[in-house]
Protein backbone atom coordinates (compact mmCIF):
# COMPACT_ATOMS: atom_id res chain seq x y z
CA UNK A 1 0.00 0.00 0.00
CA UNK A 2 1.54 3.19 -0.77
CA UNK A 3 2.23 6.50 1.33
CA UNK A 4 -0.38 8.41 -0.17
CA UNK A 5 -3.16 5.78 0.14
CA UNK A 6 -2.12 5.22 4.31
CA UNK A 7 -2.27 9.16 4.04
CA UNK A 8 -5.26 9.20 2.68
CA UNK A 9 -7.36 6.80 4.79
CA UNK A 10 -5.72 8.69 8.28
CA UNK A 11 -6.80 12.21 6.60
CA UNK A 12 -10.32 10.36 5.87
CA UNK A 13 -10.60 9.05 9.02
CA UNK A 14 -9.72 12.42 10.92
CA UNK A 15 -12.02 14.22 9.00
CA UNK A 16 -14.70 12.04 9.38
CA UNK A 17 -14.40 11.75 13.40
CA UNK A 18 -14.51 15.35 13.41
CA UNK A 19 -17.66 15.11 11.46
CA UNK A 20 -18.71 12.89 14.25
CA UNK A 21 -18.11 14.78 17.06
CA UNK A 22 -19.09 18.07 15.50
CA UNK A 23 -22.66 16.56 14.91
CA UNK A 24 -22.56 15.10 18.34
CA UNK A 25 -22.22 18.56 19.76
CA UNK A 26 -24.41 20.20 18.42
CA UNK A 27 -27.13 17.49 18.38
CA UNK A 28 -27.03 16.10 21.90
CA UNK A 29 -24.46 18.15 23.93
CA UNK A 30 -25.92 16.72 27.29
CA UNK A 31 -25.12 12.62 26.35
CA UNK A 32 -21.79 13.51 24.32
CA UNK A 33 -20.01 16.01 27.05
CA UNK A 34 -19.29 13.14 29.75
CA UNK A 35 -17.14 11.51 27.12
CA UNK A 36 -14.81 13.96 26.93
CA UNK A 37 -13.08 13.87 29.83
CA UNK A 38 -14.46 16.96 32.21
CA UNK A 39 -15.96 15.84 35.80
CA UNK A 40 -19.16 17.90 35.71
CA UNK A 41 -21.82 19.21 33.33
CA UNK A 42 -21.38 22.93 33.30
CA UNK A 43 -24.16 25.05 35.35
CA UNK A 44 -26.42 27.77 34.51
CA UNK A 45 -26.65 27.85 30.19
CA UNK A 46 -23.17 26.62 29.77
CA UNK A 47 -23.95 24.04 27.77
CA UNK A 48 -23.79 26.40 24.78
CA UNK A 49 -19.94 26.12 25.23
CA UNK A 50 -20.77 22.71 24.03
CA UNK A 51 -22.05 23.48 20.85
CA UNK A 52 -19.96 25.91 20.16
CA UNK A 53 -16.77 23.11 20.42
CA UNK A 54 -19.30 20.96 17.79
CA UNK A 55 -19.59 23.54 15.22
CA UNK A 56 -15.51 23.88 16.19
CA UNK A 57 -15.31 20.25 15.57
CA UNK A 58 -17.62 20.52 12.01
CA UNK A 59 -15.63 23.12 10.47
CA UNK A 60 -12.25 21.58 11.09
CA UNK A 61 -14.10 18.46 9.22
CA UNK A 62 -15.32 20.76 6.45
CA UNK A 63 -11.62 22.29 6.15
CA UNK A 64 -10.19 18.97 6.34
CA UNK A 65 -12.81 17.48 3.88
CA UNK A 66 -12.44 20.33 1.35
CA UNK A 67 -8.33 19.92 0.94
CA UNK A 68 -8.97 15.89 0.44
CA UNK A 69 -11.58 16.30 -2.18
CA UNK A 70 -9.61 18.98 -3.85
CA UNK A 71 -6.74 17.70 -4.07
CA UNK A 72 -4.67 20.02 -2.20
CA UNK A 73 -2.43 18.03 -0.42
CA UNK A 74 0.27 20.15 1.37
CA UNK A 75 -2.22 22.74 2.08
CA UNK A 76 -4.03 19.17 4.29
CA UNK A 77 -1.32 18.21 5.59
CA UNK A 78 -0.12 22.21 7.28
CA UNK A 79 -4.17 22.06 8.04
CA UNK A 80 -3.69 18.58 9.73
CA UNK A 81 -0.78 19.98 12.09
CA UNK A 82 -2.67 23.14 12.50
CA UNK A 83 -5.83 21.26 13.90
CA UNK A 84 -3.80 19.17 16.24
CA UNK A 85 -4.15 22.52 18.52
CA UNK A 86 -7.37 22.07 18.72
CA UNK A 87 -7.31 18.06 20.89
CA UNK A 88 -3.95 19.46 22.64
CA UNK A 89 -5.93 22.86 24.20
CA UNK A 90 -8.85 19.99 25.12
CA UNK A 91 -6.37 17.66 26.93
CA UNK A 92 -4.85 21.04 28.65
CA UNK A 93 -8.43 21.76 29.97
CA UNK A 94 -9.47 18.77 31.10
CA UNK A 95 -6.15 18.25 33.03
CA UNK A 96 -6.35 21.89 34.79
CA UNK A 97 -10.25 21.30 35.40
CA UNK A 98 -9.71 18.06 37.39
CA UNK A 99 -10.89 15.64 34.18
CA UNK A 100 -8.90 12.41 34.54
CA UNK A 101 -5.41 11.97 32.80
CA UNK A 102 -6.72 9.15 31.32
CA UNK A 103 -9.55 11.00 29.51
CA UNK A 104 -6.44 13.65 28.94
CA UNK A 105 -4.06 11.82 27.66
CA UNK A 106 -5.89 8.55 26.43
CA UNK A 107 -8.82 10.65 24.56
CA UNK A 108 -7.69 14.10 23.58
CA UNK A 109 -3.54 13.65 23.56
CA UNK A 110 -3.98 10.33 21.49
CA UNK A 111 -5.84 12.57 18.73
CA UNK A 112 -3.87 15.57 19.07
CA UNK A 113 -0.79 12.86 18.45
CA UNK A 114 -2.78 11.17 15.57
CA UNK A 115 -3.64 14.37 13.57
CA UNK A 116 -0.42 15.84 13.68
CA UNK A 117 1.31 12.36 12.34
CA UNK A 118 -1.13 12.28 9.75
CA UNK A 119 0.05 15.83 8.56
CA UNK A 120 3.20 15.10 8.85
CA UNK A 121 3.07 12.34 6.92
CA UNK A 122 1.25 13.86 4.00
CA UNK A 123 4.30 16.84 3.73
CA UNK A 124 6.65 14.16 3.84
CA UNK A 125 4.52 12.17 1.13
CA UNK A 126 4.24 16.23 -1.09
CA UNK A 127 7.98 17.45 0.31
CA UNK A 128 10.10 18.49 -3.18
CA UNK A 129 12.96 16.31 -3.78
CA UNK A 130 16.01 17.89 -3.27
CA UNK A 131 18.01 19.13 -6.63
CA UNK A 132 21.15 16.35 -6.45
CA UNK A 133 22.05 17.24 -10.35
CA UNK A 134 25.83 17.37 -10.76
CA UNK A 135 27.89 19.57 -12.73
CA UNK A 136 30.73 18.65 -14.25
CA UNK A 137 33.37 21.11 -15.28
CA UNK A 138 36.27 19.77 -16.99
CA UNK A 139 36.03 16.53 -15.27
CA UNK A 140 35.24 17.61 -11.71
CA UNK A 141 32.14 17.26 -9.82
CA UNK A 142 31.12 20.89 -8.63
Amino acid sequence: MSLKTINTILATAVTLFAFYLGFSFILSPEATAPGIGLPTWPEGDGGGFLVMKGIRELSMGLMTGILLVTGHRRALGLVLLMEAVAPFGDMINVLTHHGTVAAALGIHGFTAVLIAISGLLILWETRKPADVSVQVSDGLAV
